[in-house]
């Protein structure tokens, strides 16, 4: 579900690593939030990332 409509960006995997040098699996969740934006001039709800509300590249209804 954490993934950006418009940009496509989801989660990131990779390793905790902690001071002794151990490693646990880690997952880093992109900022996604739901909201309604107009597509084609029809209101649509959308996970979009912040970035994106930021920048602009989606218009809200």
């Amino acid at each position: 579900m954490a993934k950006c409509a418009v940009c496509g960006k989801g989660a990131h995997f990779g390793n905790n690593v902690s001071h002794s040098h151990r490693r646990s699996n880690h997952m880093w969740k992109s900022n996604v939030k739901s909201v309604k934006c107009s597509v084609n001039g029809t209101p649509k709800k959308l996970y979009v990332c912040t970035s994106c509300l930021r920048s602009g590249k989606v218009e809200r209804a």
